[in-house]
């Protein structure tokens, strides 16, 4: 039986290390909640281009053997086939969608992606060649990809939620590069050693790398490596190439932009440094002051009326209101019920907020962004919702022009800010602690199947996580102001 498949000819196409580890140190693996979110959405889509294509013989066992015999099956029943398995030169894979057409069949790959990748491209050339050279030559091969302009009408029409594209011309110009990918493969297989390969690009090209942490471990010696340098990327590099690793060993002489010079001394001198320009900007701010903070869920295939694919959806939010006696009050709003949060969410925000008074947030960006998307779906709230967004005062850009701590290390997230100003406020001891985290949770909380008692932990637990970050916001205020 092959010893190879399309996934793992895909990792050798990134990385002939990232292949050799996989077979021979899984125990290294390290997958993020991120990642794994990302795989459940994929199957998510999956799901959805086999119920457009139905009715279909859908191949579920991964045993290669039986599904290699259920697809011959299948092949003579002219019947749309899901997963259907196919097998040469050491190398098996599966086919999302096999459809028939005129006397064969047409090859469709399905992916969760809102564009065409160019390791997909490299992914359907694999497919089509180990079909043809099974002997059935697909008619066609194509790529389906999320439409990112998809509205979901409700009632499960999910009918223009993919986009098809025809790709055959470049499959066909690529086939004979498989028989080359396959022989590398092989040989990185075959070899008892590990393959030699510096990190690089390819440790997040296409893909972040299970093995990133095993390949790039800490240097023990290195505490402030070059490249914690603000958007320093091709700096870092030309300092490693002349030998320094650690930024305290850099001359300043070979730093030119201002803000790296200002890491750069920092760093060397280990105390931080506050402009005394930001605490006169901050007293000049009146009563009441708000401080807020949104979670959002995102999915591939959206559920709820009116959204879009990856549409970023706001079900959470944390408001801590500090009034001018130092009195701190706190508000927050989270649904869980499983139902469009979008409404609740904006009334109660509306609620909070008042009409005056400055409103922190930290990376106004993105609560800017929602605040805009909810002011277009509900006409009736758009002043109001709007009107936030003229009182935001952005910590973020604020904390980059007149603070900095050795400790934050090159990034000004409020996660590596707020430590360097309240060590005890250490996101780290949270059930929950950061934003992919956030999602999965929410996820798992509107399942139909879940506890009351797992519901409410889960509830406490994202509660607690958002208003972190929102007392994180008035305890940098205070420290600067």
């Amino acid at each position: 039986m092959a010893n190879l498949s399309k996934s793992k000819l895909l990792l050798y196409r990134q990385c002939p290390k990232r292949l050799w580890l996989q077979l021979n140190r899984p125990d290294l693996i390290s997958i993020s909640t991120a990642t794994q979110s990302k795989l459940d959405e994929g199957n998510k889509v999956g799901d959805i281009a086999r119920r457009l294509h139905s009715p279909g013989l859908y191949i579920e066992t991964l045993n290669t053997s039986e599904a290699l015999e259920l697809t011959k099956q299948a092949l003579k029943d002219r019947q749309p086939i899901f997963e259907a398995a196919f097998c040469h030169s050491d190398l098996a894979v599966r086919v999302d969608l096999l459809l028939p057409k005129n006397n064969s069949y047409r090859l469709v790959e399905i992916k969760s992606s809102t564009s065409i990748k160019e390791y997909h491209l490299d992914d359907i050339t694999i497919q089509a060649w180990v079909m043809e050279r099974s002997g059935l030559k697909p008619v066609s091969v194509s790529l389906a990809y999320v439409n990112n302009q998809f509205i979901y009408e409700g009632n499960n029409n999910y009918k223009e939620l993919l986009v098809e594209k025809d790709l055959s011309s470049h499959t066909e110009e690529n086939l004979g590069l498989v028989p080359q990918w396959i022989e590398g493969a092989q040989k990185t297989l075959s070899s008892a050693k590990e393959p030699i390969i510096s990190i690089g690009e390819h440790c997040a090209i296409p893909f972040q790398c299970d093995f990133i942490d095993y390949c790039s471990p800490t240097d023990p010696d290195v505490e402030y490596p070059v490249e914690i340098l603000p958007y320093g990327k091709d700096k870092a590099a030309q300092l490693r190439a002349k030998g320094y690793k650690d930024l305290r060993n850099v001359p300043v002489t070979e730093l030119s932009n201002p803000k790296h010079v200002m890491v750069h001394a920092v760093t060397l001198s280990g105390e931080a440094v506050l402009d005394p320009k930001a605490a006169p900007l901050i007293k000049a701010l009146p009563y009441p002051r708000y401080y807020i903070d949104f979670e959002t869920i995102s999915f591939a295939v959206p559920i709820w009326t009116g959204t879009r694919p990856y549409m970023q959806v706001p079900f959470q939010w944390s408001c801590h209101v500090e009034l001018k006696n130092n009195d701190l009050k706190h508000f927050e709003f989270l649904d869980i019920s499983g139902q469009d949060p979008r409404r609740m969410f904006a009334e109660s925000l509306i609620s909070a907020l008042g009409t005056e008074g400055p409103v922190f947030v930290y990376n106004g960006g993105f609560e800017g962004a929602r605040l805009k998307e909810l002011a277009a779906i509900f006409p009736d709230l758009s002043k109001a919702l709007l009107a936030i967004i003229e009182r935001f005062f952005d910590l973020l850009p604020f904390a980059r022009q007149f603070y900095y701590h050795p400790d934050m290390k090159g990034s000004w997230s409020i996660k590596d800010v707020l430590p360097t100003v309240a060590p005890e406020l250490d996101y780290s001891g949270l059930e929950i602690g950061d934003g992919s985290m956030v999602q999965d949770a929410y996820k798992q909380a509107i399942k139909q199947n879940i506890s009351m008692q797992e519901k409410n932990d889960i509830r406490a637990a994202m509660l607690k996580y958002c208003e972190q970050d929102t007392i994180a916001m008035v305890t940098l205020i205070k420290a600067w102001g």
